[in-house]
């Protein structure tokens, strides 16, 4: 056999003996030390950099996140509370307040709750008059067309198709062009709505009836329930608090003048054309504390446009009221009310303990801390000048190029021995 033939020969046989040397040595007990090694217990090298900046630096980061935590999650957020924000609420009012107005068409007249209140049985949107314009003794029959509405307006019989409705107008046309008028004929509820608004509020004393709004509420998740009238021993509350910010923040009771006064508006100017209020009750409960520390906050803003010339702002419709004649012919007065429309809204949210989001909060917190020890071994450990020396005492580097090839030579050697053994003793 060649030089070249037995080098190479040799050469296998020190691989192959690498192999069962290793699976000799290893084995069962290789695969037990295996196993256990996974029971044993890692920490980290912790290096003292006595480094005055970065020092300063995490340690200004540790209190802004402990203030963070403290003060915003804890103190302001509360998040060591459970939230609802699903509140569950029934709103009842209830009006008070007489008026007397006198009409050319009606005369003296007596306005009570039952009257000005739109619908009177007291539900969350109310309707207030403040105004109107009252058409009274309407009867079915053919009258002309007012000549404010553009397509009643005629020249000749041939502008009044018979059949035809009057756009935006108040009938039928007849065929017929009343010349004295210049507007259709129309079969119609006659004599048609009178259209000149008052300049004045007619019922102005409306600012000092009074508002009663009792609110229920209730938060399921925690079981709480609870009204906005206070809890007092004495009944005669009630009679006569009226709701003030400072005296009085919780009477439920409200002068419609102040209402509309808090939205940065004049209730006399208001009730001419009418408008829009909105009535914000806030729960914000905090279940921890007691009961008595639950308390609504009242808000009020103008929901209509506050452009009082705008012809978006103000608020109207028109209802009728409808009797017979001792001939039994119906007969009708019209109304076009002006007034406030009040819609009362509820909002609320609780919290109460719960170590859930105590334990989330805190974990949140340690992870910033994290964050902070990550971001200075950044700094030290790749921004500075002297970087490299800090990573020499920071990380650790086992070298095995000493070790590994000693056992190859042996086993190199090993495999001369056999091939040896093999070939030339045989």
């Amino acid at each position: 056999m060649s030089a070249g033939g037995l080098a190479a020969a040799a050469a296998c046989l020190s691989v192959l003996s690498v192999f069962l040397t290793r699976a000799h040595s290893g084995g069962m007990a290789g695969w037990g030390l295996f196993f256990v090694s996974l029971l044993n217990y890692k920490t980290e090298k912790y290096v003292i950099a006595e480094n005055r900046r970065i020092g300063i630096l995490f340690r200004l980061y540790q209190l802004a996140v402990l203030g963070y935590i403290i003060g915003w999650v804890f103190v302001v957020r509360k998040g060591y509370q459970e939230r609802e924000e699903a509140v569950q609420t029934s709103v009842i009012t209830k009006l008070k307040g007489v008026t007397l107005t006198n009409s050319s068409e009606t005369g003296l007249h007596l306005w009570s709750a039952e009257d000005y209140v739109i619908p009177p049985n007291g539900e969350q949107v109310f309707f207030i008059v403040t105004n109107y314009i009252e058409t009274p003794n309407q009867r079915l029959g053919f009258c002309s067309e007012s000549s404010k509405v553009p397509s009643g307006r005629c020249l000749s019989d041939d502008d009044c198709v018979e059949g035809e409705t009057v756009t935006a107008g108040h009938g039928i046309k007849t065929g017929l062009c009343i010349n004295s008028t210049g507007t259709c004929e129309i079969n119609a509820w006659c004599p048609v709505e009178y259209s000149k608004r008052p300049s004045e509020p007619l019922l102005s004393d409306a600012e000092n009836f009074t508002i009663y709004i009792k609110n229920f509420i209730r938060f399921p998740k925690f079981e709480f329930s609870k009204s906005n009238v206070l809890e007092t021993s004495d009944d005669s509350y009630l009679k006569r608090c009226s709701y003030d910010r400072e005296m009085h923040p919780y009477c439920p009771i409200f002068r419609l003048g102040d209402l509309v006064s808090w939205t940065g508006h004049d209730f006399q100017d208001m009730a001419v054309k009418g408008g829009s209020v909105g009535v914000l009750i806030e729960w914000n409960c905090d279940l921890d504390k007691d009961s008595s520390r639950c308390n609504p906050q009242y808000s009020f803003t103008r929901l209509d446009m506050n452009l009082n010339n705008s012809v978006t702002s103000g608020y109207n419709f028109r209802y009728a009221r409808y009797f017979k004649d001792q001939n039994g012919e119906t007969y009708r007065t019209l109304y076009k009310v002006y007034g406030i429309r009040f819609d009362i809204m509820i909002n609320g949210q609780a919290g109460k303990f719960n170590i859930v989001p105590t334990l989330i909060a805190i974990g949140s917190g340690v992870a910033l801390l994290g964050a902070g020890a990550f971001a200075c071994d950044m700094i030290l450990l790749y921004m500075m000048n002297t970087s490299s020396f800090y990573r020499e005492r920071k990380f650790e580097i086992i070298n095995f190029n000493q070790f590994i090839p000693q056992r190859l030579l042996v086993n190199y050697q090993t495999g001369q021995l056999l091939f040896y053994k093999f070939f030339v003793i045989n």
